[in-house]
């Protein structure tokens, strides 16, 4: 039945990404002193904690993802101090702060690595994962090294990086400035929770756990399966994840790291690769002591291909709802289990861009429609900066040399070098324009555009987000609409995107034992590739008539309806109760047009008609 409950079961947790919340000193990128300027927004907005996505002291070659000292800042977006003051501002308005937690890799140069590769023999050097490479004596005599195994590297290549060094390879499953670090031995897994530990004595409530399934490798780093013959390297994704001493480790993470502290320590792990609901559990039962909810990535990944991000793969309405329906019932509350919701975050585009469509006038209707979607399931609520104003991708127009993610030039320099070999023909000739069209639907770079916090003008070139030079360039190229879509007139707005999610947040707290800990049911008849969605929310049978909280107040069914597509008058016939119960008279409880508190019954067998992309949230 139902665990125990914490703060976090329902609350609304902010991500925000450091370098393009808000610039406080004119440099073009944001910083945390510019996030604490914004606290009482965040507040206002309705949410609980901040994610602060990674901000630790790094490299520089993966925006933060290659940490060189975990208990530093990155001095372009402040100090230690500025944490503190950071976490001080948030609890005056009753918020908390999470922290990213990159512990899979380091940078090469953190201090662990550098000791590590100075010699065979130092210390350090079985932190990370060193081989020998496999020579080859061609007939001419030379010899040709390569690498230890077949492994892709999540960014293309090889996984091994050669180190003229000592003459070994070194494993990095991401870029060859991200070692991985040799969980297996217990001197790094100590290490790691003393940092954990120095963050947890400043007042970090929780972290946000970055590819936190695959700190464990599979005996041996056997070869991968060869599913591509075109190619020597083989993804290696499925091998690395979940490995054979992950819950060993997140067991250990907690009882040395975490429990000290208490259980209002809040984690949540990224675990990549794992989509079936048993294997998710086996991480966050509460039982069994290691995460208290992780992402799943089925909408995450919808449509993407057997080669990776940047492979289309069509996609249809009927598996969009079968993955919600999948996810909100596997992991319900009810059966004791637990999850989040989320739509955005620092590695994904924006949703509205990717579950829209390409009508401008549209856009405000998705956006509100995906803020209805996502506050009427279980779970953790998740929201990604700029998510609330109903941000959309980098314009095309945007040129791929000002996009600046890692990801996007290594697949982007891959891609083009395989298909050259492959068809013979120069770099030059090769047809990139297919992976173009993916890189302007799903690059990392599309959410982290700088926020525009009011329009673009003569007075604000950069559109609040910084007071750098006219004529100076921001880190990363913002969106050019922030004319229509910025954070201050949608304040001002009643009907705008911003303070729908308001709205929002705000009814998901008051219906909190209905859409947060209640069960999902699914109407039979919109599971298919129509537009129309519907489904029930249903506060537990022990719940019913109790409100838990000063939020808390109503405690009833609801059914929610949407029309997921651009399709307008579609028609839905309103049902009767759960489980094809009696006949029911339903009221509107809210509206994505603006229907909130519109008077007047309909009754089980009518028909009511939706436009496009419009969601209605019923009682009875």
């Amino acid at each position: 039945m139902s665990s125990k409950r914490h703060w976090w079961h329902n609350a609304a947790i902010y991500e925000a990404y450091p370098a393009s919340f808000k610039d406080s000193n004119g440099d073009g990128i944001g910083d945390i002193p510019g996030l604490i300027s914004k606290v009482e927004y965040l507040a206002n907005l309705g949410v609980d904690a901040v994610w602060l996505a990674a901000c630790y002291r790094s490299s520089g070659v993966d925006m933060g993802y290659d940490v060189v000292d975990y208990r530093d800042v990155d001095p372009q977006y402040g100090t230690v101090e500025d944490i503190e003051k950071l976490i001080a501002k948030l609890k005056e308005h009753g918020m908390k702060l999470i922290m990213d937690l990159v512990v899979n890799h380091t940078s090469d140069e953190h201090a662990w690595f550098k000791e590590s590769r100075s010699s065979l023999k130092n210390p350090k050097r079985d932190w990370y994962f060193w081989r020998k490479g496999i020579t080859m004596r061609l007939p001419d005599g030379t010899v040709e090294r390569h690498p230890p195994n077949n492994w892709e590297s999540i960014f293309r290549g090889s996984a091994w990086e050669y180190d003229e060094r000592t003459d070994e390879y070194y494993l990095r499953i991401f870029s060859k400035q991200q070692p991985d670090l040799n969980w297996d031995n217990p001197k790094v897994r100590k290490a790691v929770y003393s940092d954990m530990r120095f963050w947890l004595e400043k007042g970090v409530a929780g972290f946000r756990m970055d590819v936190i399934n695959m700190i464990s490798k599979p005996d041996g780093l056997p070869d991968a399966p060869v599913k591509d013959s075109k190619t020597p390297w083989q993804n290696a994704t499925a091998l690395c994840c979940n490995g054979p001493r992950v819950h060993e480790f997140l067991k250990e993470m907690r009882k040395e790291a975490l429990d000290p502290y208490g259980d209002q320590v809040m984690t949540v792990g990224e675990v990549i690769c794992t989509d079936k609901p048993a294997d998710v559990r086996a991480f966050t039962d509460p039982d069994r002591q290691e995460l208290n909810m992780v992402y799943t990535y089925d909408l995450f990944g919808i449509d993407m291909g057997s080669g990776g991000k940047f492979d289309p793969r069509p996609w249809t309405l009927s598996e969009f709802k079968h993955d919600i329906i999948k996810w909100q019932n596997a992991l319900a509350y009810s059966k004791g289990a637990w999850q989040t919701t989320w739509l955005e975050s620092h590695d994904s585009a924006r949703c509205v861009t990717r579950f829209g469509d390409k009508d401008p006038k549209n856009r405000t209707k998705v956006a509100k429609m995906l803020a209805l979607l996502q506050s009427t399931f279980s779970g953790t609520f998740f929201l990604y900066q700029g998510q609330e104003i109903g941000m959309i991708n980098l314009d095309p127009s945007i040129p791929l040399s000002e996009y600046k993610d890692l990801e996007t030039h290594q697949t982007w320099a891959s891609m083009r070098a395989a298909r050259a070999a492959q068809h013979g023909v120069s770099i030059e000739d090769v047809d990139m324009a297919p992976f173009l069209t993916q890189v302007h639907l799903k690059a990392r770079d599309h959410a982290r555009a700088p926020l525009p916090w009011t329009a673009s003008s003569p007075s604000e070139p950069h559109a609040g987000f910084s007071s750098a030079p006219p004529k100076a360039k921001t880190w990363s190229p913002m969106n050019t609409d922030s004319a229509t879509c910025n954070i201050t007139s949608q304040l001002s707005s009643p009907s705008s995107v911003l303070n729908y999610y308001r709205h929002r947040l705000s009814l998901r707290k008051k219906f909190g034992e209905t859409v947060i800990f209640g069960d999902f049911e699914a109407v039979e008849g919109t599971l298919g590739d129509g537009g129309v969605f519907a489904y029930w929310r249903k506060p537990l049978v022990e719940e019913e008539g109790k409100a838990r909280g000063k939020d808390a107040v109503c405690v009833r069914d609801i059914l929610v309806v949407l029309n997921l597509g651009n399709g307008e008058g579609v028609e839905f016939k309103m049902p009767k109760g759960m489980n094809g119960g009696e006949a029911l008279k339903f009221f509107v409880l809210d509206d994505t047009y603006g229907g909130e508190g519109a008077k007047g019954f309909v009754g089980s067998g009518e028909n009511v008609v939706l436009g496009a992309f419009q969601g209605v949230v019923f009682g009875y």
